[in-house]
C-alpha cells in the first residue's frame, strides 16, 4: 500500500481561511495583513499537514533528474539519433553545460523549495513541543521534526555533492522579511556540518521501521542511517561509513534483507519490500487534470524517458555501449536451476532429458535491458522484446528499469499519458552491501577485508544466480559456480567499480554512478579509455507481433571493428573524452537564476 502526499495541504490552508473567518473572537479585530505564521501551526494535525509538504516536494522529479544526472556518467548515451545526440540532454554527455542550463536551475529551485518546507515544520515543531505537556504529543512531534530534519538533510547533501563544490546556501529559518530570502555561500565544511547534524538526529529519533501499512512510505531510521554512511564514504572515511552500513545490515529491528527476484526492485508488484530502504511513493490515480509535469503532481514521466518509441518512449537516455557489453558478458552460475529455461528438443542448446537450456542473458541483465535477442524475458505486453520492440535507429538495447513494461502495452496506455506510477527506489540494500565492501577493503588498499567484501558481493551476485567470485571453498555457497581467481584488495575494488557498482545500481538513486567516479578520481581518465572502443551492429531475425518473420536491422551490438567495410561503428563519450574539466564540470555551477537574484551571494 502507497502512502500518497496529496492534497492534504491544499485542504489545511482552505481550513486556515475558513477559520479566519469564523473565529468565536470577531469581536477582536486582528489586521489580517499582521498575521504571523505561528497563528497557522496550532498542534500535531498541523505539523503533519506541513510535512506532507515536505514528502510531495522532495517527489520533485527535477530533484534526481535522472536521465541527465546519469548521461553525465558513463552509463548513458543522450537518445536517439546516433552519431549526433539530439536532445537537450546531450550537454550532460559532452559536459558543455553551463550555469544557465535549465535542469540545473530547476534542481536547485526544486531543492531549496524542499528546506523551505521543511524548516517550517522544525520551527514550528519546536516551538509547539515547548507549549505541551502530554508526552504522546511531544513524541509525536519530535517524530515529525525527525522527518523533517531527514528531507532537509538530505537536500544539503544533494546540493553539497552537486553544486560548487559543497558551498552553497545554508538556510535553517523560515525568511520573513524579504531580505533574509538571500542568504550568503556557506563554507563547504559549515555545509557537511549542517545536513550531518540533521541526519544525526533523524537517526536518532525515527523509528526502526513503521508499524502501519499507512506509513510505509515515510522515512525511518534506515534511511537516516544510510545517507550518513554515504556522506562519510564519499568523504573517504571508511571506518565511520562501515558503522552505519553494519548497522542497517545486522540490526533486526530494520529487518532489511535482499529479495530473491532482482525485479522487485523495479517493478510496481515489489514496491516496499524489504530491500528498500527509501522509496518515493507515486500513483497514476490522482491528480489527473493537471500536466504530468505539474510539480504537484503525484506521478512521474519516467516511463516515457527510457521506453522504446514504437511504445510510447522518448529514449532521451539510452544505455552506452560498453554497459551493454558487459551485461551481456556476465557469467552464469551454471549450477543454479534458475538459470535453466524450458525448450523443444532439437532446439540448439537443450538438453534432451530435461528439456531445458541455460538463459542467453543473466537475470540482471535482463531485468536491467531489453536485448533484441533476449528469448527468456517478455517485454511491453507480455511479449519478446525483438517482437514488440523495432530496435531501429541504431538502438540495439533499451533501459527496462523506471518503465511499466511490466503492466501495459504501450507506455500510451495511461490516460492522461505521459505518467508513471512506479516508484522509485532511492537507496536498497544492495547498495549498503557493496558500500560496505568498499569500506572493508579501505578503497582498495587493505588487504584484511578482502574475504568479507568477496562474500558481501557474492550475496548480491548469488541474488542473480551469477557466477560468484572467489574461491568456492571458502564461499557461503561452495556448491555454485565460482571464478576460483584469487583477489587481491585493488582486485576486489576494480571488480566493485567496473562491474558490480555499475551493473546492479545502472540509472538507480541520487546521480550515484557520477558521484562514484568522480569520488575515485577516475572520470577524466574512463572517458578516455571508453572514447577509445569500437562496436557495431548486426541484425537479428524474428517475428512481429502478427507472427510474420522480420529484421531488426541492426540490432545486436557487437565489441570490437566493423568487419564490414565502410561500416558504420559506434564510439561512445568521445566529446566527454575532450571536453571534461574537473574544475569546470565535476560540480555544477551556482544557477545563474540564483547568482541573478541573490545580491547577498558572495559577501
Amino acid at each position: 500500500m502507497k502512502i500518497f502526499i496529496s492534497n492534504k495541504l491544499n485542504i489545511f490552508l482552505l481550513c486556515i481561511l475558513i477559520c479566519s473567518s469564523c473565529s468565536d473572537d470577531f469581536l477582536t479585530e486582528t489586521n489580517p495583513n499582521e498575521l504571523s505564521t505561528v497563528s497557522f501551526w496550532k498542534n500535531n494535525i498541523d505539523l503533519n499537514s506541513g510535512l506532507t509538504a515536505v514528502y510531495n516536494g522532495f517527489k520533485n522529479t527535477q530533484i534526481l533528474n535522472v536521465v541527465g544526472e546519469n548521461n553525465r556518467a558513463d552509463l548513458n548515451y543522450p537518445g536517439f539519433g546516433r552519431p549526433n545526440p539530439n536532445n537537450q540532454l546531450a550537454v550532460f554527455y559532452n559536459h558543455t553545460f553551463n550555469d544557465s542550463q535549465v535542469d540545473i536551475n530547476n534542481k536547485w529551485s526544486a531543492l531549496y523549495v524542499v528546506i523551505f518546507r521543511a524548516n517550517q515544520v522544525i520551527e514550528n515543531g519546536n516551538r509547539l513541543i515547548d507549549t505541551y505537556t502530554d508526552q504522546e504529543k511531544i513524541d509525536e512531534a519530535n517524530q515529525i521534526i525527525a522527518q523533517a530534519r531527514f528531507f532537509r538533510g538530505i537536500s544539503y547533501t544533494y546540493l553539497y555533492n552537486m553544486f560548487n563544490k559543497g558551498s552553497v546556501p545554508i538556510f535553517d529559518f523560515v525568511p520573513e522579511a524579504e531580505s533574509e530570502f538571500y542568504q550568503p555561500l556557506s563554507p563547504a565544511s559549515k555545509v557537511k556540518e549542517f545536513y550531518l547534524a540533521d541526519l544525526e538526529f533523524a537517526y536518532s529519533n525515527l523509528p526502526p521501521i513503521w508499524t502501519s501499512n499507512d506509513d510505509l512510505g515515510r522515512v525511518n531510521a534506515a534511511a537516516a542511517a544510510a545517507e550518513l554512511g554515504r556522506s562519510y564514504l564519499y568523504e573517504e572515511d571508511y571506518t565511520t561509513a562501515a558503522v552505519y552500513f553494519n548497522d542497517i545490515i545486522t540490526n533486526s529491528e530494520y529487518a532489511r534483507s535482499l529479495v530473491s527476484n532482482i525485479d522487485d526492485n523495479f517493478s510496481e508488484v515489489g514496491e516496499f519490500n524489504s530491500e528498500s530502504i527509501l522509496e518515493i511513493s507515486y500513483s497514476v490515480n490522482f491528480k489527473s487534470e493537471l500536466s504530468p509535469y505539474d510539480s504537484q503532481n503525484v506521478s512521474n514521466t519516467l516511463g516515457r524517458s527510457f521506453a522504446p518509441g514504437n511504445l510510447g518512449g522518448y529514449r532521451i537516455g539510452l544505455p552506452s555501449c560498453w554497459l551493454q557489453i558487459a551485461y551481456k558478458n556476465e557469467e552464469l552460475d551454471l549450477n543454479d536451476p534458475r538459470n535453466y529455461v524450458p525448450c523443444q528438443e532439437g532446439e540448439e542448446g537443450c538438453d534432451p532429458i530435461t528439456l531445458t537450456k541455460p538463459r542467453k542473458y543473466s537475470l540482471r541483465a535482463s531485468y536491467s535491458l531489453a536485448f533484441a535477442d533476449d528469448l527468456d524475458t517478455p517485454y511491453y505486453g507480455g511479449h519478446l522484446p525483438g517482437t514488440v520492440t523495432i530496435f531501429n535507429n541504431n538502438e540495439c538495447a533499451y533501459f527496462r528499469k523506471y518503465s511499466n513494461w511490466a503492466t501495459v502495452d504501450s507506455e500510451n496506455d495511461f490516460v492522461p499519458n505521459t505518467r508513471s506510477g512506479l516508484n522509485i527506489r532511492l537507496v536498497r540494500l544492495a547498495d549498503i552491501y557493496l558500500m560496505l565492501a568498499e569500506c572493508l577493503i579501505k578503497g582498495g588498499t587493505d588487504e584484511g577485508g578482502v574475504t568479507q567484501a568477496i562474500s558481501l558481493i557474492n550475496e548480491v551476485r548469488h541474488r542473480s544466480a551469477l557466477q560468484l567470485i572467489g574461491l568456492s571453498t571458502t564461499s557461503t555457497y561452495p556448491t555454485a559456480n565460482h571464478d576460483n581467481k584469487i583477489y587481491t584488495a585493488k582486485d576486489v575494488m576494480d571488480h566493485l567499480m567496473f562491474i558490480e557498482r555499475p551493473l546492479e545500481l545502472a540509472e538507480e538513486g541520487h546521480a550515484i554512478r557520477f558521484l562514484d567516479l568522480r569520488r575515485w578520481g577516475i572520470l577524466k581518465e574512463r572517458f578516455e579509455n571508453l572514447s577509445n572502443r569500437r562496436y557495431y551492429a548486426t541484425d537479428f531475425e524474428t517475428v512481429d507481433l502478427k507472427g510474420k518473420p522480420v529484421i531488426r536491422y541492426g540490432a545486436i551490438l557487437n565489441e570490437g571493428e566493423n568487419p564490414i567495410s565502410n561500416g558504420f561503428e559506434f564510439q561512445d563519450f568521445q566529446q566527454a573524452a575532450v571536453n571534461y574539466n574537473e574544475n569546470l564540470h565535476g560540480y555544477y555551477p551556482i544557477p545563474n537564476s540564483e547568482v541573478t537574484a541573490n545580491p547577498n551571494l558572495n559577501n
